[in-house]
């Protein structure tokens, strides 16, 4: 197809199509950028560093639910869509909101740096950048989500991007400049740029606003959100105490090996997510029309896909170590297998909780969080003690099983109470045989990773298998789709 027409099918699409296409790729942009960055900085940085930095993003992406509790990913965007003939007023009042919440956190940190800074394992002056980054990125996040809603990408894509590209070039360039305080200057570096940002848009809202305080719309907030903050916590909790416990337990430098496994991890998850997204809209609109067999059928297509993005992330893994960060990170490459497999296991969460999801059973969405993220720290506390920081890797990987487990057994619930049969959205018996195949490979992988013939020749049997059957294969996954 000619260049020329490719032009014209996009100069056709609506508005919407158009925004949608444009903010999935500026989060795989975004996203992208940040993973390249990482071999950059593992280098310019010594291990305890990195862990450091590591530790740092793990407290700002828990510590934001309390300063804010998330009212700009919770309630905002229902808000959007019930307050539509005055979204401006409604935004600056939630942003006053949010703010006030964050001053008032902030306070409790600041009448006791030194009891806080021992607690977070951060220094004072890395704290007061934290809670730098939460004021002001959460004016941002506001912005950029109300753009969202109005199909105006232009403006995200581009301060998005240029967010992401000038913290890491002005990163670089920070900590190169200086021999003691590499770490300040990676922090400070990257809370600097996006506060500049930042501060643009919340005088955006305000001007546009003009109203900081509203009492219809701070109780709204208020009244939407708090229900959801263990939830959120929840989650939080199960993606990020890894780091932070480790560093606690063993050491910066172990956190940060642990930190290079999850990276791989994310890159998996990166696409992961693309493709839930790409997903719920076509479930919701299928179980909508009562339309299950082409759910079934899709959901065993797209778990096909991820466990070969997961499985060749493991068959990889000391190759991808290498390239990320390089020889003093090597030991990564016993964690990046359950962490893999856990990615799959989010995947398959996701499938059963867009059910949940869609039929409004969000209780069931917190519960599950909450016990997971219980199970972790537990699991954490004793097995990091026994076994070390590789032990932080399996910890995960049973309370992501865990996780799926709930999942599925709420998401029948949820079915059962709307008449609708779980063997008729989706075929278990195909879920569980491709996570077996996974979990058998993640064995396999483990075993291999000092024998690098052995592993490439497994690779090479895997592969030459399914060139040969790929007749058979093919005739699978149409019989899969078609019938």
């Amino acid at each position: 197809m000619r260049i020329s027409t490719w032009i014209q099918k996009y100069k056709d699409m609506s508005q919407p199509v158009k925004a949608s296409f444009w903010f999935t790729v500026c989060n795989i942009l975004n996203k992208g950028i940040a993973l390249i960055s990482t071999p950059v900085f593992v280098r310019i940085l010594t291990t305890d560093e990195y862990g450091d930095y590591s530790v740092f993003q793990s407290w700002y992406s828990i510590l934001v639910i309390f300063a804010t509790l998330n009212l700009f990913s919770g309630e905002y965007g229902k808000g959007l869509i019930e307050f539509d003939d005055d979204k401006d007023r409604f935004t600056s009042s939630v942003l006053g909101l949010t703010s006030v919440i964050t001053l008032l956190v902030f306070a409790v940190f600041a009448c006791n740096l030194t009891f806080w800074s021992g607690k977070l394992s951060l220094s004072p002056i890395l704290i007061i950048a934290l809670f730098v980054e939460i004021f002001t990125m959460s004016a941002y996040e506001f912005w950029s989500t109300k753009q969202r809603f109005e199909y105006k990408y232009k403006k995200v894509v581009l301060s998005t991007l240029g967010m992401s590209v000038g913290s890491i070039l002005l990163g670089i360039i920070s900590v190169l400049a200086t021999d003691n305080y590499k770490l300040e200057a990676r922090v400070f570096s990257d809370v600097f740029v996006k506060a500049v940002i930042s501060l643009v848009a919340f005088f955006v809202i305000v001007r546009n606003g003009k109203k900081l305080f509203d009492k219809k719309y701070w109780k709204y907030a208020l009244l939407f959100n708090l229900p959801l903050i263990p939830h959120f916590l929840s989650t939080m909790v199960l993606s990020q105490s890894d780091r932070i416990m480790i560093k606690d337990m063993v050491g910066s430098s172990a956190a940060a090996v642990y930190s290079i496994a999850y990276t791989i991890g994310t890159m998996v998850l990166l696409i992961t997510n693309a493709i839930n997204n790409s997903f719920i809209p076509y479930t919701y609109q299928a179980l909508k029309d009562k339309e299950y067999d082409g759910i079934k059928k899709n959901a065993t297509l797209l778990c096909v896909l991820v466990a070969v993005l997961v499985i060749l992330s493991m068959a990889f893994a000391p190759e991808i170590i290498l390239i990320f960060g390089g020889r003093k990170y090597y030991e990564a490459i016993w964690v990046v297998p359950p962490v893999a497999v856990s990615m799959f296991l989010i995947f398959l969460y996701s499938l059963f909780s867009n059910i949940e999801y869609y039929f409004k059973k969000t209780g069931f969405i917190a519960l599950a969080s909450i016990v997971c993220a219980v199970a972790n720290l537990g699991l954490n506390k004793v097995f990091i003690e026994l076994f070390g920081y590789y032990a932080a890797g399996y910890t995960t990987l049973v309370c992501y099983g865990l996780l799926a487990l709930m999942h599925y057994f709420f998401y029948r619930k949820a079915l059962h109470q709307e008449g609708v049969r779980a063997s008729e959205v989706y075929n278990l018996k195909q879920l569980l045989l491709i996570l077996a195949a996974v979990l058998c490979v993640m064995f396999v992988m483990t075993f291999t990773y000092r024998h690098i013939v052995i592993r490439y020749a497994i690779v090479a049997v895997i592969l030459a298998v399914m060139f040969v059957n790929r007749k058979k294969i093919i005739g699978w996954l149409k019989n899969i789709r078609n019938s």
